[in-house]
């Protein structure tokens, strides 16, 4: 029964973590027009607890993306330099969607996971009882 709980919570871990991506992407989607904006990126890191691997996942610290703002020419906007061009954003739109599907997938392969453990305990529960 400890392997079908430990599942439970790996999977748990996972579906938390994709969606902490998943609000990552939606926010560099909603920023991909604001001047100056740049992307937000983070790193998976393994869950340690009492010094012992626990093979969950963790989301690591949130980064700036350091690739180079879009230079926009646009001599009307207010934040145009005397040259008429202003900052616009790092964020690729074909990118946060590609990682928005890579997040989901593999949100709902966690959220399979979960349902198959939760149903086989049950069942295993179910059995002990007879």
């Amino acid at each position: 029964m400890a392997d079908f709980t430990s599942t439970l919570a790996l999977s748990a871990a996972g579906m938390r973590v994709q969606a902490q991506r998943l609000r990552h992407v939606s926010e560099n989607i909603a920023n991909a027009d604001t001047p100056g904006y740049r992307r937000k990126t983070a790193t998976f890191e393994e869950v340690i607890e009492a010094g012992q691997h626990t093979g969950m996942v963790g989301l690591g610290p949130v980064n700036l993306d350091r690739k180079e703002l879009t230079r926009i020419y646009d001599p009307g906007h207010p934040l145009a330099d005397e040259g008429g061009y202003y900052d616009g954003s790092n964020v690729d739109l074909v990118v946060e969607i590609a990682d928005a599907r890579e997040a989901q997938r593999s949100y709902e392969a966690n959220l399979r996971m979960f349902d198959q453990a939760r149903q086989m305990s049950s069942a295993l529960l179910d059995l002990l009882r007879r």
